[in-house]
């Protein structure tokens, strides 16, 4: 043990008290898990019997001596801080030394623990009181046992939720737990009964998919990076899980975990980073799957926001927005260490039959200009080169691991709609365009997204300036027209791009394909179009050895040269 379990001064008590309310089955489960994380546990199992509102959590942690088992139940009692410099320098969950003694004033709680190279002990307290301890052979670690919890406060009970739910909220608050501490085996028993449980792995993306069954590993990027914080002289580590966006996302925004420093929190600014780097990547009313842990130092938080812990103050939070926001930006970026490898096309025959040209752009064919790259915007990225273009639809490319299908007309689209935000350019008409019979929204529209537009008689309006991308266009009326119905002006952009995108039909050449997929490979979200819709569709080198049930040794007898591949199938 690092530090002795001690009653805190009074001045350090002021500065720390929260008033910690157990107010439910989940808060004492909080706590008491908390208490086996600082303690070093690789296992935590938690038992509930809800008709006696009974619950039990071992651990197999340092344990705790014999003359600190006592103090654990005292109030402001922990071994965690010492003085009013460790305020500032929290390295575990918990420091307030308050949740074992809120527990006991509420439950009859038994604690038995042992430490290494002694034997194991345990003491029974009601009401906060001691009042027996005595020997108690067990293995290292800690067993906290409560007891009619809320027993002498039957108005408790009756205002916590059913059951159902509580068990609920446990598993989530354990699957949090496990996504910032992957390294621990979790079990939720009821009535003895295994309802939950997690295996230990050496990532969150292996835990991940443990919580979320419709994910599987695959669907997943995860990048883990060193961070100088500019501010002070310390290295902080960033983890950042991703769900690919044209693999998985939610119905509700319930799948965006935020981590600091061992706990899951409330942390609206970091959330909002995440989002916005999601913008016009996911269909309408889809929100993204990621898992953001930050571990930094313990003087950039403040845990006194929240009684629970569950919000907090962190400095500098514009440098970690940023750092957030670039994280995401390299996962989506295509390279070779970070395509999809593992998406299984059982149905590949299937495929080209889907490619139908069954939407109507209203657009004659633009030119398709080859725009000179720079040297550092292809560092890294995958080299696809295309080969051939599918039912005048799908550019069929191929790279070192396999064959891409990629749709041309939403590629484009992605080019163009990044291109309008980044220079979204408004030029004057020589003459003007007519319109007439418009609405007060549609003018409103129009003025919003930075068109100019005036009267020009009864009923009639003069379009003074256009976006150029319109500019010499036969449907810019119409193109218009669609505009002033829309919304904001990134809604104005999606519809743009969508409207001068190359169409699906038309028949391209390789160079001009090989144009959009070097344009679009360097996008910041080459994963979907701006209304969310995959863009391509990944044929793994083994993915197809699989389903035409190929040898993995290629013989002379193919007329070329033999190889051995990886393991066999099975």
């Amino acid at each position: 043990m690092e530090m002795a379990i001690r009653k805190l001064p009074d001045n350090l008590i002021k500065l720390i008290a929260a008033g910690e309310v157990i107010d439910s089955l989940v808060a004492v489960v909080r706590e008491l898990v908390e208490n086996s994380l600082d303690a070093k546990a690789d296992r935590i199992f938690v038992s509930i019997y809800p008709e006696t509102w009974n619950l039990q959590v071992a651990d197999n942690g340092e344990g705790i001596t014999q003359e600190d088992l006592p103090l654990t139940i005292q109030p402001h009692a922990t071994s965690k801080i010492n003085n009013t410099n460790d305020l500032i320098n929290i390295h575990t969950l918990g420091f307030r030394g308050e949740a074992l003694h809120s527990i006991a004033q509420l439950a009859q709680i038994n604690i038995s623990s042992r430490v290494t190279n002694d034997c194991g002990w345990e003491i029974m307290a009601e009401n906060a009181q001691l009042q027996h301890i005595y020997p108690k052979p067990s293995a290292v670690g800690t067993i906290v046992r409560v007891n009619d919890l809320f027993g002498n406060m039957p108005v408790r009970r009756q205002v916590n939720p059913p059951f159902k739910q509580q068990l609920k909220k446990i598993q989530i608050l354990l699957g949090e737990f496990a996504l910032c501490h992957p390294h621990i085996t979790w079990q939720l028993l009821v009535n003895e009964r295994l309802i939950f449980s997690i295996s230990r792995s050496n990532s969150a993306d292996k835990i991940l998919p443990q919580l979320l069954k419709t994910i599987h590993y695959s669907d997943l990027k995860t990048i883990k990076k060193a961070i100088d914080t500019p501010y002070e002289k310390s290295i902080s580590h960033l983890e950042l899980v991703l769900g690919l966006p044209d693999r998985i996302s939610r119905p509700r925004p319930d799948w965006v975990k935020i981590g600091i420093n061992g706990r899951i929190i409330k942390c609206p600014e970091l959330e909002s980073a995440i989002y916005s780097s999601f913008h016009r990547t996911l269909e309408r009313d889809r929100f993204p799957v990621a898992f953001l842990h930050l571990q930094t130092s313990p003087r950039q938080i403040d845990w006194n926001r929240h009684p629970a812990k569950a919000e907090i103050f962190l400095d500098n939070i514009e440098f970690w927005q940023e750092q957030i926001k670039d994280t995401i930006a390299e996962i989506f970026k295509l390279t070779d260490n970070n395509i999809s490898q593992k998406w299984e096309n059982k149905r590949v025959e299937n495929i080209l039959k889907l490619a139908e040209n069954k939407s109507i752009y209203h657009l004659e064919t633009p030119e398709i200009k080859e725009r000179e790259k720079s040297p550092e915007e292809n560092i890294g990225l995958i080299d696809l080169q295309v080969i051939a273009q599918a039912r005048n639809t799908y550019i069929v490319a191929e790279h070192s691991q396999g064959i891409w299908l990629i749709e041309q007309h939403i590629a484009h689209e992605r080019i163009i709609y990044e291109q309008l935000q980044n220079q979204w350019e408004i030029v004057a008409l020589e003459n003007p365009i007519i319109l007439d019979k418009l609405l007060p929204k549609q003018i409103e529209q129009l003025n919003n997204i930075g068109l100019e537009i005036e009267t020009f008689g009864e009923d009639l309006w003069a379009l003074r300036a256009i976006p150029k991308i319109l500019l010499n266009r036969d449907d810019s009326l119409s193109a218009i027209m669609e505009l002033s119905y829309g919304g904001d002006l990134n809604s104005a952009q999606v519809a743009i791009a969508c409207r001068s995108a190359i169409r699906n039909g038309e028949k391209l050449t390789i160079k001009q394909m090989q144009n959009i997929v070097d344009n679009w490979k360097i996008t910041k979200n080459p994963h979907t179009c701006p209304h969310g819709r995959p863009i391509y569709l990944s044929l793994e080198e083994s993915s197809l050895y699989r389903f035409f049930r190929r040898h993995w040794v290629l013989g002379k007898s193919h007329g070329i040269e033999e190889k051995r591949h990886k393991p066999p199938l099975p």
